[in-house]
């Protein structure tokens, strides 16, 4: 990817000081959503390298990871698994609990979601602590699935998430970066 791609993709993405709380700064995709041409870069940038490779489903975590994950679901020809938080499906479920920063919560997903070996894509917008992608590639590996990559649009380096994802044996995508959290 290009460093125009790269700056394109940055200058679409808003970020708001302080949110959700001090000393934080928020960065807020729904503008980069919202504009048609960044929209299209990014979940091309994301598709790319796996165009052409058997990808059975993508995975995304709630809730930016479905809007994500059903566009690239769509340029792949895959199905989309959703990851939603405990009690949100209707079906035979399977849980996992994993860490927050401050606390635990716990994650499902449909138990016919994903056969044993599928090849696998987890979305999500964002990697920070990692926390919540951590418990949805252990959740997906409890289903037997064949995890291709975590793809990103943001990683937060110093933050660590990326790392986790790495030590778990999981190839990581990111499209930018930004310091801090």
């Amino acid at each position: 990817m290009t460093a125009t791609v790269q700056s394109e993709l940055i200058s679409a993405i808003r970020s708001i000081p302080d949110y959700p709380k001090p000393g934080v700064m928020f960065r807020d995709i729904t503008t980069l959503l919202g504009n048609p041409k960044a929209f299209r870069r990014a979940i091309d940038e994301l598709v790319h390298p796996y165009a052409g490779t058997k990808i059975e489903k993508i995975a995304g975590i709630e809730a930016r990871g479905f809007i994500l994950g059903g566009a690239i679901a769509h340029q792949l020809s895959a199905g989309f698994v959703p990851i939603r938080k405990k009690g949100k499906l209707p079906h035979d479920t399977v849980r996992i609990a994993y860490s927050l920063e401050y606390g635990v919560d716990e994650m499902e997903m449909h138990r016919d979601a994903i056969q044993p070996g599928e090849r696998v894509i987890l979305v999500d917008d964002l990697i920070a602590t990692g926390g919540t992608a951590e418990g949805a590639v252990k959740l997906l590996k409890q289903m037997g699935a064949d995890i291709v990559a975590a793809c990103f649009i943001i990683d937060l380096p110093e933050l660590g998430g990326r790392k986790k994802l790495e030590a778990l044996g999981v190839n990581v995508r990111t499209l930018i970066e930004f310091a801090g959290h």
